[in-house]
């Protein structure tokens, strides 16, 4: 029985801790030793945090036994992406830049985490300073996809996803710059969550684009990422019950989000349409004129606040970088400072475009990525197929970056294929609801 514990949803494994079926001290064991024996631990954990998830667990498990339990995630191990400062536990957000580094002190929202009883397991592979979408990483490790074994996973929060996927933790925590939450959630058949920009904290949490970084979960379903996201902010969850497709009002994005979408992402999105109209939602096709001309400003934005945070650091040792994720820094040597401002007017006013266009939906839907998890091998070989693949893979992601929004991603049930609601910002509880009743539908 403890072994089906792996693959259990955590809000399943927190019952059963509140029914006195699961002990925390046992399922936080069951975890580390399906962690210590699989054969790709390494390429999925950074560092696994034994000591501290054995002394978590025998506090959750104290609780539990005398009925003061924290809540419903209270004694639950979840894993952390390896830029979540840890204290007394290394945090080098995936660069060898950052080698060694060990912070004091816990992040903020690890600490509201470990406040509410979860158990932290330990440190998640990542995308070098999270500047990439793929998941590919030769200077620590590129995590495994769980449906293609040659193929990336999906990033920059790679082994947050892959340690939920493949059972050695009951839910993720990645941050989402572009779509790093997302992404590999949809490359793994995962739920995910980009939250509002400064919904959680990013206090203690390495950055890569202040102005765009967001913290959010990699969960098995809609009711655990609304757990853990009430929980990492300290508030009180969603209530997920008596949702319905039923009179809502649905968009389809057609502008941007639908270009060069490849043959099995387009199947699995049409199909996912059909189920939520069959569960009585209305689904009209949208056009947003104005956000072609808000991805053009990726290249400015992003850049330009990227090496403008890392210049320094990266010029001393640039031979420590992997060449892709180097150059992609580079490219904002050349912004210049007026250019990056305008740039931001110019985003505010195709904010307000988006915003008057999409007023009448209660979200907005396209496919999570328009490319399945590319291969690994030819992305170390042929730089060009790298270049395509790593813009492609965060295209669309990166439209609820742009625009401010909060944005779920849920699985289509076609593997690594996933389908995204995006909804206004600081609206997560609104989105979760109907994510709740979309992934019914989609079940």
């Amino acid at each position: 029985m403890s072994q089906q514990w792996l693959f259990m949803s955590a809000s399943d494994l927190g019952r059963g801790i509140g029914a006195g079926e699961i002990d925390p001290a046992q399922l936080c064991e069951v975890y580390l030793s399906a962690i210590d024996a699989h054969p790709l631990r390494d390429r999925i954990y950074a560092r696994v945090t034994h000591a501290r998830a054995r002394a978590e667990a025998g506090a959750a498990a104290k609780r539990a036994q005398a009925g003061h339990r924290l809540g419903l995630l209270d004694g639950v191990p979840i894993s952390w992406k390896d830029l979540f400062d840890t204290a007394g536990t290394g945090t080098e957000a995936g660069s060898a830049l950052l080698k060694d580094r060990v912070p004091d002190t816990d992040c903020e929202v690890l600490r509201n985490a470990t406040m509410a009883g979860t158990i932290c397991l330990g440190k998640t592979h990542m995308s070098e300073l999270a500047f990439s979408g793929l998941g590919l990483n030769p200077i620590t490790q590129t995590p495994p996809c769980i449906n293609d074994a040659d193929a990336v996973p999906g990033g920059s929060s790679s082994g947050a996803a892959t340690s939920v996927a493949f059972g050695l933790a009951a839910c993720g925590i990645g941050s989402d710059t572009g779509g790093s939450v997302r992404i590999p959630s949809a490359w793994n058949d995962l739920v995910g969550l980009k939250t509002t920009s400064d919904r959680l904290s990013l206090e203690g949490v390495v950055p890569l684009c202040p102005k765009f970084d967001t913290v959010g979960p990699l969960a098995r379903t809609v009711e655990d990422a609304a757990l853990m996201f009430a929980l990492l902010e300290g508030r009180t969850p969603a209530d997920l019950r008596g949702t319905s497709l039923k009179g809502r009002r649905l968009a389809t994005l057609q502008t941007t989000a639908m270009d060069d979408l490849r043959d099995e992402p387009r199947a699995a999105y049409e199909r996912a349409l059909e189920r939520l109209k069959a569960a009585g939602a209305t689904i009209e096709p949208l056009e947003v004129p104005e956000l072609a001309d808000a991805m053009a400003l990726t290249g400015v934005l992003y850049t330009a606040e990227a090496y403008g945070l890392w210049r320094e650091v990266i010029e001393e040792n640039p031979h420590l970088m992997f060449d892709q994720i180097l150059e992609r820094f580079r490219a904002g040597q050349t912004v210049s400072g007026p250019d990056y401002v305008s740039a931001w007017i110019e985003l505010e006013s195709h904010r307000s475009a988006w915003d008057a266009a999409t007023a009448g939906f209660d979200a907005v839907l396209c496919p999570t990525s328009p490319i399945l998890p590319p291969n690994l091998e030819r992305l170390y070989n042929d730089h060009d197929y790298y270049v395509t693949e790593n813009l492609l893979s965060l295209r669309n992601t990166r439209i609820g970056n742009l625009m401010g929004l909060c944005v779920l991603t849920l699985p289509t049930g076609v593997p690594s294929c996933g389908i995204q609601l995006m909804c206004p910002p600081h609206s997560e509880e609104a989105l979760l609801r109907i994510g709740a009743a979309a992934e019914a539908a989609l079940a």
